[in-house]
């Protein structure tokens, strides 16, 4: 019976059966190796879509807080601006309320004395040579209402200086300051 087998037919289905077989074994093993090659490919792809939803997620995060920051430093920027422009029209209210008070004061020294006065004797006047002196004294000089209106702008403008130097002087990009905890 094995002399059967062992003619020329017979080796032929042998050997074909023989590679068959390793075939068979070869395609087993690469079977295994390329499912486990695809669990590695597959545990590297889960791990590569969890980093990249953290980094969404940190993202995201950081650019909330990068907003809120952002909105504190804007309202702490508008508040000191707001309170550059109150100091600044306060002092300019001020100093325009005292330049009108010495404008009057200044009128009313510079104001004839009222000869028709409730009993009390009229002031003497000027001697005539004074008079003529204070008059060429103030002869290349603003009238009084013309004085106190440019004074009101220079002290207009001095405040309007101040309140840009102020304004500068504010940081729109500045860290916010932390306040300890508990205030």
């Amino acid at each position: 019976m094995i002399l059967r087998l062992l003619n020329p037919q017979g080796m032929a289905g042998l050997a074909a059966s023989l590679a068959l077989g390793l075939l068979l074994l070869l395609s087993r093993a690469e079977t295994r190796h390329w499912k486990k090659q695809s669990g590695q490919f597959e545990q590297l792809y889960r791990e590569g879509e969890t980093a990249l939803a953290r980094t969404v997620a940190n993202y995201r995060a950081a650019a909330g807080a990068a907003r809120a920051a952002d909105q504190a430093n804007a309202e702490r920027a508008a508040a000191a601006q707001r309170a550059i422009n109150e100091r600044t029209r306060d002092a300019f209210e001020k100093r325009i309320a005292d330049a009108r008070a010495a404008a009057r004061r200044l009128r009313a020294a510079a104001a004839p004395a009222d000869p028709g006065g409730g009993g009390s004797p009229p002031l003497p006047g000027l001697p005539p040579s004074a008079a003529g002196a204070a008059e060429a004294a103030g002869e290349d000089r603003f009238p009084p209402s013309d004085a106190l209106t440019a004074t009101e702008q220079a002290i207009q403008l001095d405040e309007l200086i101040k309140w840009v130097k102020a304004q500068a002087k504010v940081d729109n990009n500045a860290a916010p300051v932390a306040t300890p905890a508990g205030d």
